[in-house]
């Protein structure tokens, strides 16, 4: 939707609240894609970003770098403050930072 330049509100809103019930049901790819598409959307989604923000802090070693890094610009995007999050994704990227290419 944000590539072929449509709002469509009402769908990122019943994603959002549908995301928001099942975030524990997600895996760390669908994290990292459920928020990057709303930071490219330019939708604003601040309680389902914060559940995110939160799954994600405790289960951080299940991301590879490409979900790592796209969460990171996702919340930049969005301007979204996650301290807990970003801290979390920096110290895992420092133990595994010799895997990254």
């Amino acid at each position: 939707f944000a590539t072929a330049a449509v709002a469509a509100p009402e769908l990122f809103e019943a994603i959002a609240g549908e995301a928001l019930r099942r975030v524990r049901e997600f895996n760390s790819q669908g994290l990292a894609s459920t928020v990057w598409a709303f930071a490219t959307a330019a939708v604003a989604a601040p309680l389902l970003l914060e559940a995110i923000a939160g799954e994600a802090s405790g289960r951080i070693r299940e991301f590879n770098s490409q979900n790592m890094a796209n969460t990171v610009w996702a919340f930049a995007t969005a301007a979204v403050a996650a301290p807990l999050l970003f801290e979390a994704i920096a110290g895992e990227a420092l133990r595994r930072v010799r895997e990254f290419n």
